[in-house]
């Protein structure tokens, strides 16, 4: 018989890969996972098949520590019980479409999942922004099992949300009220990434809540940036002195003032160009570009970076999203009080 190498290589690569997560999810000695039905029988009814909490949460594949082996169980079940829960909302259905979006998804999945830190949801709708019951199940195979049958977890379910659309989602006036009390009540994380700046523009309490909105922005080949609050462990990949910043930075609008955000790194001033000065119609020399801000009980990080794929890429943005995500999250403590006027 005749083998073909390249085949059985590819085989013997995929077990390697796949075996430091088989490790994660192997149930107790002498048991098989919890969702696994005798040999010749149906998965049971209650507790043992796909859907079901108890017996599967327990034993079945993401339990454990480290990077999450991936979950089993449907909703009320968690299936990766002790992670923190992040929902990625990427809704452009009515904005503008940034190819880097998709980059930024996988990048912030792929984080998460290999530091153990964090197990994302990935959205490019917003049917889950709702502390109530997510409607719109029109499918016929699910609409008679309801939200919780069709595995649908709202808000409440997670530990923050991060936002990288561009326009006005279609959020009913609830869901914009289910997200500012997600935040500002509850004592959730939000994050934010490139294009949010041009978010729900026709809704002010969402620029309050970020911190501030942009009226433009400069063209996409960078900027000097410097760190502001170098006490900040998220700016600490950057160093001391001033660097350039290979990215698309937002023009603010006039009314962010000195004082509405907590400034980890800003355009440095004073190597902006006359052009570029004028093109930020301000006089205060106020640039913030990554920033914090607590929002009631809840906290606040704005990474306005994110135009393109190579930033993402870079080991110091890396550096300064896990660490800025890890902090709103409720995982760490840093300095949030505003700049001071």
């Amino acid at each position: 018989m005749r083998f073909n190498l390249k085949f059985v290589s590819a085989i013997a690569a995929g077990f390697l890969l796949a075996a430091p997560f088989a490790a994660r999810a192997q149930a107790p000695a002498g048991q098989g996972p919890a969702a696994q039905a005798p040999a010749g029988q149906a998965a049971p009814a209650q507790g043992g098949g796909r859907g079901q909490g108890g017996a599967a949460q327990a034993g079945g594949r993401g339990a454990g520590g480290g990077a999450p082996a991936g979950g089993v169980c449907n909703n009320p079940c968690d299936p990766y019980p002790g992670m923190k829960k992040l929902l990625v909302v990427a809704d452009v259905s009515t904005g503008y479409d940034h190819d880097s979006i998709n980059h930024w998804m996988g990048v912030i999945e792929q984080m998460g999942r290999q530091s153990g830190v964090w197990v994302t949801w990935l959205r490019t709708d917003s049917q889950l922004i709702t502390k109530g019951v997510p409607t719109g199940i029109t499918s016929p195979r699910y609409a008679a099992r309801g939200a919780a049958g069709a595995n649908k977890r709202p808000l409440p379910w997670f530990d923050a949300i991060m936002m990288l659309g561009s326009g006005d989602a279609p959020l009913t006036d609830q869901q914009k009220a289910d997200l500012l009390s997600f935040v500002k009540d509850d004592g959730k994380g939000l994050i934010l990434g490139h294009a949010e700046g041009v978010n729900f523009l026709t809704w002010p309490a969402f620029g309050d809540m970020a911190g501030g909105v942009m009226s433009s922005e400069y063209p996409a080949t960078g900027m000097w940036a410097k760190v502001v609050d170098p006490s900040w462990t998220a700016a600490a990949a950057f160093g001391k002195e001033p660097f350039f910043y290979t990215d698309q930075w937002p023009v603010q609008t006039k009314d962010f003032t000195r004082g509405s955000v907590h400034t980890i790194i800003a355009m440095d001033a004073s190597k902006m160009t006359p052009d570029q000065k004028t093109r930020s119609g301000r006089t205060d020399d106020y640039y913030p570009i990554v920033w914090a801000k607590n929002y009631g009980k809840g906290r606040v990080f704005d990474f306005t970076g994110g135009h393109n794929d190579a930033t993402l890429d870079d080991p110091k943005t890396r550096a300064l999203l896990m660490e800025g995500i890890k902090w709103a999250l409720g995982l760490t403590n840093e300095d949030a009080s505003p700049d001071k006027k």
